[in-house]
Parts: C-alpha cells; structure tokens; sequence
C-alpha cells in the first residue's frame, strides 16, 4: 500500500511520527495525522482546513487540551482543595528557592520507532479505499483526510468537530481538489 502513497502523502506519515515525538506521545494516532497534514501549510488539505477554521496551532492545542496538560492538572488539584501556591511555598521553605524552577527532566521523547494504533492504521488503510472509490490509482495527503472522516472516531476526528468542521463540509471542499 506504501507504494501506492505519493511524496506529500508519505511526508505526511513521516511528519506524524515527529508530531509524536514533539507532543512526547509514545504511539501515532489519528490525531499525529491531522497535525502532520496540517503542518504542511503549503499543501492543498492544510489550506481548506485552514480555511474552514482549523490550523496546525489550533489542532495543536485541542489535541493537548483533549489529552491533558500540566495546566489542566493544576485546575484538578485545585478543584479538590490543594493549593499549588502554597505547595510551592513549603518545598521552597524546605529545600531553599527556586527549588522548583529547575525541575528534574522530563520524559524523553521516544526515539526510533513509535508504533501506530489500530486507529491510525484504520485511517491509512481508509485513505486506499478512498482513492480505490475516487478511481485513483495513488494516495495522496488529501485521501489520508478523507481517510480520518471516514474512520470518523478518532481524536483527529474529534478535533475536526470540535473546530465547527462538518466532515460532508470537509469531504465536498476536499474531493474536487482531489479529482484535479
């Protein structure tokens, strides 16, 4: 099936493993494909969405705040009564100031290979049967779209709808480009 990905299309699962890494995640998902697809800004997909109302920044951001964030952490200890200010108070009074400036390091981003979930794989697999369906006989980055609409469960799909995109909105912009 590879064989059958043009050279934006193949950038596009490439930039999806690097999408990964940056966000730390140890697995591609639906939601590295998106990012991926949006990064390439130039590409015809990243500007429909674009247009539409969703970027790489935005799509960026809903994945985080879908998966969790260190504010969103902050915001749950305080809604069950610990006071990080505070908290901070007593680690600086006990360990000197700053103590928590430098903190320890963080997880590494995962190096060498990330595997796909089985709903990223879903997605790939999806893209073909797009293409099959349009009468192409390659995959290019657009068909990885209609791939995620397809699947249509994902979390890129989730980011997708959460940017008020309807996916039959973003199929109709998409095929005519496709079909060029």
């Amino acid at each position: 099936m590879f064989e059958r990905f043009t050279a934006a299309a193949r950038e596009s699962v490439t930039g999806a493993q690097q999408q990964a890494r940056e966000l730390h995640h140890t697995y591609i998902g639906t939601e590295h494909l998106l990012l991926a697809l949006l990064a390439a800004r130039d590409r015809a997909p990243a500007q429909i969405m674009a247009e539409l109302g969703l970027d790489h920044e935005r799509a960026v951001a809903a994945v985080k705040r879908n998966l969790g964030s260190d504010d969103l952490d902050a915001d749950a200890l305080e809604s069950i009564g610990i006071d990080l200010g505070a908290v901070r108070e007593k680690v600086e009074a006990t360990f000197g100031p700053g103590a928590l400036d430098n903190p320890g390091p963080r997880r590494k981003s995962p190096s060498g290979h990330i595997p796909f979930t089985p709903r990223a794989k879903k997605v790939l697999e999806l893209s073909l049967r797009e293409a099959i369906r349009l009468k192409h006989n390659y995959i290019a980055d657009g068909h990885i779209v209609l791939g995620i609409l397809r699947e249509g469960e994902g979390l890129a799909m989730r980011v997708i709808a959460d940017a008020g995109i309807s996916g039959q909105t973003l199929r109709e912009r998409l095929t005519p480009w496709l079909s060029m």
